[in-house]
């Protein structure tokens, strides 16, 4: 869903980021550093810091795309490098939260009796799934994956929202539940174009 804004975004900054000193790889190295820092920052229980920490990793995510087409520097392993440390950085905030759940940093709060790092470890696998099956379904020769309600963009602003209004336990149920409905979709897209 929010792909195409991102895309959208990344064309209207094209003029504007040429002046950008960074390669493409830093910028998305740095922000890979930001999300580890949003980790720790919610392993001491600071859900407003991590939650500002993601969008600022975000910013980054979006700018390292912008200022390689700027640039005319797009590599395919720049898109691997990216793809490879945005799985990262989903894992190392989502370890954060369930360390500052487990040690009590992080207020435990439970759904259906179920403690909040259990949601965490759930929402990861959902994540996980959602590139899996995007990346195995391209590579069997489906063009294009991006669809579904849950992309990568929008469970960051769920989690964002979740840390900054303190329903942290709400987000990651959502989380939970629309990346496991995104896979599905996704599922049912390859299947169809495979036939």
């Amino acid at each position: 869903m929010f792909n195409e804004l991102k895309d959208t975004i990344r064309s209207s900054i094209l003029p504007f980021v040429k002046w950008i000193p960074l390669s493409p790889n830093s910028l998305t190295i740095i922000g890979l550093l930001i999300s580890v820092w949003a980790a720790v920052v919610f392993a001491t229980g600071n859900l407003i810091g991590g939650g500002l920490l993601i969008l600022f990793s975000g910013f980054f995510d979006m700018i390292d795309g912008a200022v390689a087409r700027a640039k005319d520097s797009m590599t395919v392993f720049g898109a691997v490098l990216d793809s490879t440390c945005d799985r990262y950085a989903d894992a190392i905030v989502f370890v954060g939260i369930i360390y500052g759940s487990v040690t009590g940093t992080i207020v435990q709060s439970n759904l259906f009796s179920v403690p909040l790092w259990f949601w965490v470890v759930l929402a990861i696998i959902g994540s996980y799934m959602v590139s899996y099956v995007r990346s195995r379904a391209e590579s069997a020769g489906v063009s294009s994956m991006n669809i579904g309600i849950a992309e990568r963009p929008e469970r960051m602003l769920i989690l964002v929202a979740g840390s900054l209004s303190g329903y942290l336990l709400e987000s990651l149920v959502l989380i939970v539940i629309l990346t496991h409905i995104t896979m599905v979709q996704r599922l049912l897209y390859a299947k169809k174009e495979l036939s």
